[in-house]
């Protein structure tokens, strides 16, 4: 993270004020640096001065953003009495630690503290390095999920992923293709939260059985396939080059807002169009629409595949055995589950439990954007069901004041993505 000062706003400055309130002070997430947030600070970081966050500040503040602590064992030390005196829950210290033996604790070792929090916030924006430390924070309390990265972008920031379950049966879900809807980013990792807390404490998992979903099914979670884009977006893309890369491209496209209508990558090229579904015809359709070379949305690129970003998702999907993919975009809360004639089996089924569970319209992919998406690709190719979820409505970015409503119309989309298999 950057240093902060006071009179700073934006993303950086709400982490920072999340991390506070987390801590148990008193503080609104609203991004800016004023003075009562400085007052804050300095009790927090216990040195009266409290105007300016820098790589020490920082230090103390990022575990409230992870979601976790460690303690090193001293004698007299039981897992009970380290939850007591991190207020938080003697299970929770269980499940982060499967290789520790509570009746056997060893002097010197380091051991992982979870804090009493649920550690995807809905309040605050999704940048590369916010959901990098969620996905740093959710493996390490939950140390039953896999993580790993799938590639990485233009400017080298990691494709994350998280795996949930060791079943046979092999789905994906996919977010933030698009720049300005990295709202989608935390519908991935809030579901990933609900799931893992929910097998860690041998729940349901809304209205399924949690350790039968993880038996049976190998969920692939990939929240943000567009980080440069999603930082651009969100003011915290700070490399010169890249920023007057965009500012040029953005220059030819005056009707566009800069940065909130950026879709594309850092390139200029729209991932979405990136696919070798009918992507001759989606460079016919946007080039008659004026996009023939690197925009902010709409330009396909020289050809298919061509980002890194693009050909990590191609290459992770056919190194896998995917049954069902699950494409979110924003916004228009409808639901597009076919590609051409293509009609694979039971795919209408599951488009229209989607729209009965979610209240969403259920509605064929128009013409104009019917090419080269993820969905189109994967239908074409492999003849199994593919689904964009075109989540929330209004102008992109949509607020995090939607969140709320957003999941609770897709959790039961999500858990269908598995059981309606």
């Amino acid at each position: 993270m950057r240093d902060i000062y006071i009179g700073d706003t934006g993303p950086l400055v709400q982490y920072m004020q999340l991390a506070l309130q987390r801590a148990g002070y008193t503080t609104p997430v609203n991004g800016e640096f004023a003075r009562r947030t400085c007052s804050v600070l300095g009790e927090f970081l216990g040195c009266g001065v409290g105007c300016h966050v820098d790589a020490s500040g920082w230090e103390k503040l990022l575990p409230y953003l992870r979601g976790y602590t460690t303690h090193v064992i001293v004698k007299g030390d039981t897992l009970w009495s380290i939850s007591e005196q991190y207020n938080t829950s003697l299970a929770a210290i269980v499940t982060a630690n499967p290789t520790v033996e509570a009746s056997n604790l060893q002097t010197g070792t380091m051991i992982y503290v979870p804090y009493n929090f649920p550690l995807v916030a809905e309040d605050v924006p999704y940048t590369s390095e916010f959901t990098k430390l969620i996905v740093e924070g959710l493996q390490v309390r939950y140390p039953f999920l896999v993580t790993g990265s799938i590639g990485t972008s233009v400017m080298g920031r990691e494709l994350n992923y998280i795996r949930i379950g060791r079943g046979t049966t092999q789905v994906c879900y996919n977010a933030c293709f698009h720049a300005n809807e990295w709202i989608t980013t935390p519908i991935l990792l809030k579901f990933a939260e609900e799931y893992a807390k929910a097998y860690a404490d041998n729940d349901k998992l809304y209205e399924a059985d949690s350790l039968e979903l993880f038996e049976k099914y190998s969920l692939y979670l990939i929240p943000m396939v567009n980080p440069d884009g999603a930082d651009l977006v969100n003011g915290v893309l700070y490399d010169e080059k890249y920023l007057e890369q965009t500012r040029q491209i953005s220059a030819d496209y005056p009707s566009i807002p800069y940065p909130d209508g950026w879709k594309a990558n850092i390139n200029g090229v729209d991932l979405n169009l990136q696919f070798p579904a009918g992507w001759e015809n989606a460079r016919n359709i946007k080039a008659q629409q004026g996009y023939t070379s690197p925009a902010p949305r709409d330009y396909v690129g020289t050809a298919p595949v061509s980002q890194p970003e693009s050909k990590a998702m191609y290459d992770f999907t056919n190194a896998n055995n995917f049954r069902l993919i699950l494409a979110y975009h924003t916004q228009g809360e409808v639901i597009y589950w076919k590609y051409l004639d293509y009609e694979p089996e039971n795919s209408r089924r599951i488009a229209e439990y989607f729209g009965r569970v979610s209240g969403y319209l259920v509605e064929e992919t128009p013409y104009a954007s019917g090419y080269a998406g993820y969905k189109d690709w994967f239908i074409e190719k492999y003849n199994l069901p593919g689904y964009t979820i075109e989540a929330g409505v209004g102008v992109n970015p949509l607020d995090m004041s939607q969140f709320s409503k957003i999941y609770q119309d897709n959790k039961l989309i999500l858990l269908g993505g598995m059981t309606q298999i």
